[in-house]
This record gives structure tokens, C-alpha cells and sequence, in this order.
């Protein structure tokens, strides 16, 4: 592992003429070179699927003053493929490599790090970070379980770090707009929300247990999760469909629509009670090791008696709405509806069938005559407002703070538990934890592997 990492560094280094810490140049020196003293220096933790496009988004900030000065994967075969996207985006600049994160950590010219590891690893990964007084982009679900997601947000508290979660529907500006045109009674009283996730999914198949490949620390990749022998089945992306390491499509797809909906029935307390049904349908387990549902539907109440709606389909279906959404949200309100389809979002006033205000494909510009959201928010993007929250230090600048991540990660997670315990259950907010089931509270946390242990006190 270390030859082909030291290959890959020369390699690239001959191409290219600079790499950030093999000339002695190091990211605060490189700073003053640019005459920036906003330039923000990130590290990337996770490069495979979501964190290789998290990587073609930071570097390609690069000329806005942002550097990612190292990659981080368990996986030693992504740095090659990886090096080269950053080089590109960096006018030659080539990051380091690791494969341990805490090693990334150690360097105090990194101000933040992205984190698009496996959901098990997210909690730890922004603890550890927030300790070593780096400021965190995690992406969704902020967390594994209920318990460790309260700990990430005592951890940014306590070291005063930026964490954005990557709910990235907060900082689109259709959305926005939507989200304010509900807030401001556009539809009336809002008493029901709904979130779809219908995202058909084949078997991925099953394997027999065997020896991970060379180029794979293992044991990194469990981290905190419980050990079991590697099976490329249960690896890489296939993760998300087996308890130990994922949350299945409802926590997968359905956080983004989950925070759309709580976003838009503007609750920002926990429900009071949660239950949910499904299985896995169309599918043999004796041809597949998928654990979690692949159809499901979870129903939660606040309160007040307000209501939300998930639905994950994940076989063959029909779109629904007049927009024919599969990924999206639906709301209800005492005078109409609407429709949230990705960046588009059209209303309906009562029983008419003609939106009476929206969005324009791509324009933001309002449909209708005296509706006042004319004109979309201005957004830079989830990612350019992280960073402005890193240079300004202040959590109130994020679009996604990690208590709103949290919140909205929590809607999968209990819905998963009522799932695996086929009950209805009350939850009380304020404590985290559910009413009178001490089965339901066990799983509101986890064993973890040392030493890769989220710690009570952070």
C-alpha cells in the first residue's frame, strides 16, 4: 500500500511540479503565497461516490480561495483517479494521501474537513474533528444512531467549530422559496407533509464470506461498527442496505426529503409518536443479503397534531402528484396543496387544478399575480455557504447547522426502530429517548469496536 501511494506521489509530482507537503511548502506558507488570508485549507475524508463529487466541489472552489490539501479513504485504489480531479481543479496542486483519518487531524494547517465516509462513521469522524478544532462538512444522515448524531452536536458546541450537515435542499433557492411561501401561509395552515422516496433498486446479490482485497484496510472501514468477517457484498455502496453499517433507504434518499418536510410543516422539535411498516418485497433473501425494507411507510404526529408522511418504494412504481415526483415532497394546507419536485414546486389553490404560484423551471420566478415571493433567495450553494461559515466562525451563517441535521436524521432513525420492533411508539423530545420501551431506547445507540468508541463526554 505504502509503495503504490509513494508511486502515485512521484508520479503525479513529475506531471504537475508541486504537492502540497512533499516540498516543504506547507498549507499556511501556501496561503501567504496566494496573499489570501481568507484562504480555507480542507482535508476530504471519503473520496468513493458522494465524496469523489464532494471533492470535484471544493477544488473546484479553488481560485475562491479553497484548498484541499489532503484525501483520506481506506481505500488506496481511489487516490490515483482522485489526485488527478483535485490537480486539475487546483492548477497543479496535488494533495497528500492517508488512509488513517486521525492522521489528517494531526496537521494544524487544515482549518476543515469534508466527511462522506459510510454513515457509521460519521459521528466519530466529526467528534474526532471538532476535537482537533477542525470545522466539518458532513454529509446526510448526520449519524448512525439517535444518540451519537446529540453528541455531535455537544462536540461542535463545546469546540466552537462550523458543522454543516449536508441536507443541500436548505441552500437551494427554488426550495427556499418554497419553504418561505409555506411559512407565509401560502397555502393556509399546513397540517400534513410528505416525503417520497420511490427509488426502484435490483438485488445486488449474495457472496460468500472472504479475505478483503490489499488495497482495503479493513479494519478502518469497520471502525466503529461491530466486526464481522468482509464480504464484498456488504462493501462498498451495498453498506447502506445492512443495519450495521446503514440505515436503509429511508435513511439513505429519504433524509433529504425527511428535512424538506420538517423544514416545511416548520417544526423544530422531535415528534411525539412514530410508526412504521414495510419489508422487502420482490426480492429472494436467498439471492440477496439486504437487511433493510425496501418498501416502507413511516407516520409521525407532533404535538399539535400535525402529521408526516414518508414513503419508500423501492420497486417498480407509478410517480405521484401532478408534477410526477418520485423523489419530493407534498404538502397540505387548510386552503390548498403543493408540490415539491426537486428545484420546481408549484401550489394549487382549494380544487382548482392550475398552480396559482411556483417556481419556473430553473428561473425562480413566481406563477401568479400577487404572491410576493417573486424572486428566489440568493444562494451560493451548500457548499459556498459552509465555507462562509468557516471564515466567519459562526453557526448562524449555515443554511444547515448540525442541530437542524440532527433533527431531521433523527425522522429515519426512530422510524427504523418502530420498524424493526412493529410497534407504535411515543417519543419524548426533550430527553431523546422513548416512553416506557426499554427495548426501543437500546437502539437509539450501539455497542462500538475500540478504539473506535463515540465517548459520552466529547
Amino acid at each position: 500500500m505504502a509503495n503504490r501511494r509513494n508511486f502515485i506521489k512521484k508520479t503525479t509530482l513529475a506531471t504537475t511540479g508541486l504537492v502540497l507537503g512533499a516540498t516543504g511548502i506547507s498549507a499556511r506558507s501556501y496561503k501567504n503565497i496566494l496573499g489570501s488570508n481568507d484562504r480555507v485549507i480542507l482535508g476530504s475524508i471519503g473520496i468513493r461516490g458522494r465524496g469523489k463529487d464532494l471533492l470535484g466541489n471544493f477544488t473546484k472552489m479553488y481560485k475562491e480561495g479553497v484548498t484541499v490539501k489532503t484525501l483520506c479513504d481506506v481505500d488506496s485504489e481511489l487516490f490515483a483517479d482522485r489526485l488527478k480531479i483535485a490537480s486539475d481543479n487546483q492548477d497543479g496542486l496535488v494533495p497528500n494521501t492517508v488512509t488513517d483519518m486521525r492522521k489528517l487531524f494531526e496537521d494544524k494547517d487544515i482549518d476543515a474537513v469534508a466527511v462522506a465516509t459510510p454513515n457509521h462513521w460519521h459521528a466519530l469522524a466529526t467528534i474526532w474533528a471538532c476535537q482537533a478544532g477542525k470545522h466539518v462538512y458532513c454529509e446526510k444522515p448526520a449519524s448512525h444512531n439517535v444518540w451519537e448524531g446529540r453528541k455531535m452536536v455537544e462536540a461542535a458546541r463545546k469546540y466552537n467549530r462550523v458543522v454543516q450537515i449536508g441536507f443541500q435542499n436548505r441552500s437551494i433557492s427554488n426550495v427556499m422559496q418554497a419553504m418561505a411561501f409555506l411559512h407565509d401561509g401560502g397555502i393556509g395552515d399546513v397540517y400534513m407533509a410528505k416525503g417520497l422516496c420511490f427509488k426502484p433498486r435490483d438485488s445486488f446479490g449474495i457472496s460468500k464470506d472472504s479475505a478483503p482485497p490489499a488495497n482495503l484496510d479493513y479494519d478502518l472501514w469497520l471502525g466503529p461498527a461491530a466486526y464481522r468477517e468482509y464480504n464484498e457484498k456488504r462493501g462498498h455502496y451495498n453498506w447502506h442496505w445492512h443495519w450495521n453499517t446503514g440505515n436503509g433507504d429511508t435513511g439513505n434518499q429519504g433524509p433529504h426529503q425527511f428535512d424538506v418536510a420538517r423544514w416545511g410543516l416548520n417544526k423544530k422539535e422531535h415528534p411525539i409518536k412514530v410508526q412504521s411498516m414495510g419489508g422487502i418485497f420482490g426480492i429472494s433473501p436467498k439471492e440477496c443479503s439486504q437487511e433493510t425494507p425496501n418498501t416502507q411507510m413511516s407516520i409521525f404526529e407532533y404535538a399539535d397534531g400535525k402529521i408526516l408522511e414518508f414513503e419508500t418504494r423501492g420497486r417498480y412504481t407509478n410517480s405521484e402528484s401532478n408534477a410526477g415526483i418520485k423523489i419530493g415532497n407534498l404538502f397540505y394546507g387548510s386552503e390548498g396543496w403543493m408540490e415539491v419536485n426537486g428545484r420546481t414546486w408549484k401550489a394549487y389553490r382549494g380544487k382548482e387544478t392550475e398552480p396559482f404560484a411556483g417556481s419556473e423551471m430553473g428561473e425562480g420566478a413566481a406563477i401568479g399575480g400577487d404572491n410576493s415571493f417573486r424572486t428566489a433567495p440568493d444562494s451560493k450553494g451548500h457548499f459556498g455557504n459552509f465555507i462562509d461559515g468557516v471564515r466567519s466562525g459562526n453557526r448562524f451563517d449555515l443554511n444547515c447547522d448540525v442541530e437542524v441535521g440532527h433533527r431531521s436524521t433523527v425522522l429515519p432513525l426512530i422510524a427504523n426502530i418502530a420498524y424493526k420492533l412493529g410497534e407504535t411508539l411515543n417519543f419524548n423530545g426533550e430527553y431523546e429517548e422513548f416512553i416506557n420501551n426499554e427495548e426501543a431506547d437500546l437502539m437509539l445507540t450501539r455497542k462500538y469496536r475500540y478504539p473506535y468508541v463515540v465517548p459520552h463526554n466529547v
